[in-house]
């Protein structure tokens, strides 16, 4: 009959090696400077263990914060004091994101006003991609038109982490504060600026293809009514 008493070694030297600032794994499971006879002996009866294995644990907890950045690029820094400046809205940001992946999909080495367009879509649950998508301008055409008008790139071509606005792409996003600004109301900066600034640059490769697609001066004038609806839509 095997016996029920079980020696261990001490540590081996070999953990020296290892990087002391990281707890073990198994100290995530036990109270401070508690040995693990009494765990181990209350599962296999009388366990020995060499008297220098203790477990300490800090009593500190690291604590892992996130920052969310409510700003996007603007060649206007000055144009008030930061404090005055609106915000972005949660939907806006996103949608800025996608239209950069957007831009990287498809290996361009600049993120225009269609990959912003295409950015409001791929979020998708923005007011203003709901209202692109009742009248009948979805992803697939807007990627399509893009496409069109723009061309492939070279596929041994890699665009860049965060492929830079053009110019116009820039002006649009000012424009968009800017309005907000005019309207003098609080809140933040929304997907509808963002589109209604897209509109505004008439020689954009976004405008074009909003025209193409059927959007006009009477969709942008009924659409700048709902300049806020972001703000009272709710995630899912």
């Amino acid at each position: 009959m095997a016996s029920r008493a079980l020696s261990l070694l001490p540590v081996s030297s070999a953990f020296s090696s290892l990087d002391t600032r990281k707890p073990a794994p198994s100290s995530l499971f036990l109270p401070k400077y508690q040995k693990l006879n009494g765990l181990a002996s209350s599962l296999f009866g009388s366990l020995s263990l060499g008297p220098s294995i203790l477990v300490p644990i800090s009593s500190r907890r690291t604590s892992s914060s996130v920052t969310v950045f409510f700003m996007l690029p603007t060649a206007k820094p000055d144009r008030a004091p930061v404090e005055k400046i609106p915000k972005w809205s949660a939907r806006a940001i996103k949608s800025f994101a996608m239209g950069e992946l957007e831009a990287r999909k498809l290996k361009y080495p600049t993120t225009g006003t269609e990959a912003l367009l295409m950015g409001i879509l791929v979020e998708g649950t923005s007011y203003a991609a709901r209202f692109l998508r009742s009248n009948g301008i979805s992803l697939f055409k807007v990627r399509e038109e893009t496409v069109k008008m723009l061309g492939k790139s070279d596929m041994y071509f890699f665009s860049p982490e965060h492929p830079p606005l053009t110019e116009p792409a820039q002006r649009a996003l000012d424009w968009a504060i800017d309005e907000k600004m005019k309207s003098g109301e609080g809140g933040e900066t929304t997907t509808v600026h963002l589109l209604l600034g897209i509109w505004n640059e008439k020689e954009s490769a976004g405008y074009k293809i909003l025209a193409t697609l059927g959007f006009d001066d009477e969709k942008a004038k009924e659409l700048a009514k709902s300049m806020d609806e972001d703000a009272v839509l709710t995630y899912r």
